[in-house]
């Protein structure tokens, strides 16, 4: 039996793993799934390092990347991450000290950031550059709709557009921008896209995508 996302990305089985970890993307499309590397916390740079890798170790399998390109950017560009974390309530401060006390953990190796990077539209299109060197076969995008530049850049190199949603809204949405494929990620699948589980999101997804005529791998 066939799949739609097997043959579009040329994979052997319908097994998709999201992963930071260039090991495991590598791992699973050499088993015959398909790896997909998360970019955010890398730097162009780096990111490069870590496809030249996967490329030397992936015994020529397919594997895609998934970046963050927000759909909206909130603050600018000349805003350090510092002053954002100076942002947050105390309250929300205090919280955060008391868990790593109560884990053994010293507040100066806390990383506050969560990352290297701080998600914004120039730093995501950059890391696509970088992907567009090696021989990706999905990109994915992690936060909110998908912008054209992104949708552009996928037909002009062949490559389908995957986006994660978190609702049946989110999905129609990214119909709307022109996307390939809908990945539906329950809360309890990473947990950044919605509170519905996996097992309610995924029929609700597909019903909304038939009701609305359109024709897209979930």
């Amino acid at each position: 039996m066939g799949f739609r996302m097997t043959e579009m990305v040329g994979c052997e089985f319908p097994l998709f793993a999201f992963s930071h970890c260039r090991d495991v993307v590598a791992a699973v499309s050499r088993a015959g799934g398909f790896g997909v590397m998360g970019a955010v916390r890398f730097t162009p740079e780096q990111l490069e390092t870590e496809l030249q890798w996967i490329d030397d170790n992936i015994d020529g399998k397919p594997y895609g990347i998934d970046v963050l390109i927000p759909e909206v950017q909130a603050v600018e560009h000349s805003v350090t991450a510092d002053e954002i974390v100076e942002q947050i309530p105390a309250k929300y401060r205090d919280v955060t000290r008391e868990i790593l006390r109560e884990c053994g953990i010293a507040e100066e190796n806390a990383d506050p950031y969560g990352g290297s990077q701080r998600p914004n539209t120039s730093l995501g299109q950059e890391l696509l550059e970088v992907a567009f060197n090696h021989p990706v076969r999905l990109m994915a995008n992690a936060l909110g709709t998908a912008p054209p530049e992104m949708i552009a850049a996928g037909k002009k190199h062949g490559i389908p557009v995957a986006a994660l949603v978190g609702a049946k809204e989110h999905a129609l949405k990214q119909i709307e921008a022109g996307v390939d494929v809908i990945v539906a990620q329950g809360g309890e699948g990473g947990g950044h896209c919605g509170e519905d589980s996996t097992v309610v999101l995924i029929p609700e997804v597909v019903e909304a995508i038939e009701e609305a005529g359109a024709d897209i791998p979930v």
